[in-house]
């Protein structure tokens, strides 16, 4: 089996920039080279790309981040409703392919979150460092606060980051946490000015690097265990609720919107 190459995919995909030195990737979302607008392209982008990274054993540590000021902050989802048909046959396929491909990465990731990230934060919190920039914020802004289930992977990443508790009332208030707090609480764990960002994660990407290849892709497995058997257990039913959600809730609130 033919392994793909950087060369190769990395002229694949639209909403990821590609740059990699000494084994060390830089993965950079964009739309049009600036700040990422998320929508139902790049969400079903990203889990393929994450499938070639993980398959491309060059790639011993991942830098994951943002463009511009945001990590991702804006959502576009194409002003339309959903059928239960579209939902079953692409968008929970495509939200079980973004998570578990990017859980399925044994190279470690560290995620640079470069500014506001309201959308989909739980990218960044899967990696196993978690960077921030000072003016960064965190949020679940696409689900409960937007009318859905809060089902997209993070009824479970939040919960377990958080405790059940603070979890629940993070998902279920639209809660806000700055960098700062978000520190404090355990989310992340260093902040820092946005112009120290990158370079402190390459600085700790070449730390990593220094250690044997084998086992370092082997201590991110073991480390990842717990999260990838909950996210089995629990992503399918999360996802089915959401879209029972979105099934009732986002026609009528789209046809609000064209009156």
């Amino acid at each position: 089996m033919q392994v793909p190459t950087l060369a190769e995919y990395s002229r694949k995909y639209d909403y990821l920039k590609f740059e990699r030195e000494d084994g060390i990737l830089q993965l950079t979302m964009h739309t049009g080279g600036s700040d990422l607008e998320w929508g139902f392209a790049p969400h079903q982008e990203l889990g393929y790309a994450f499938a070639d990274i993980a398959s491309d054993p060059d790639n011993k540590v991942i830098i994951f981040t943002g463009s511009g000021d945001t990590f991702i902050h804006r959502e576009d989802l194409g002003g339309g409703g959903v059928t239960a048909e579209v939902w079953a046959s692409h968008v929970l396929p495509d939200a079980k392919r973004l998570l578990m491909n990017l859980l399925e990465i044994q190279a470690p990731m560290i995620a640079a979150v470069n500014g506001p990230a309201t959308v989909h934060a739980e990218l960044a919190l899967l990696c196993d460092v978690v960077l921030a920039a000072d003016h960064a914020t965190f949020q679940d802004a696409p689900h409960y606060p937007s009318g859905l289930v809060p089902g997209d992977g993070v009824h479970v990443v939040w919960p377990m980051l958080l405790g059940l508790n603070r979890g629940r009332y993070f998902l279920m208030t639209g809660q806000e946490l700055s960098a700062r707090e978000a520190q404090e609480l355990g989310v992340v764990n260093e902040v820092m000015p946005q112009a120290r960002l990158l370079p402190r994660a390459w600085e700790l990407a070449r730390k990593i690097r220094q250690r044997p290849a084998v086992t370092t892709r082997l201590t991110r497995e073991a480390m990842l265990m717990q999260v990838k058997r909950a996210m089995l257990e629990q992503l399918p039913y999360g996802l089915a609720l959401e879209g029972l959600a979105a099934c009732d809730y986002w026609p009528t609130e789209f046809a609000k919107e064209k009156l």
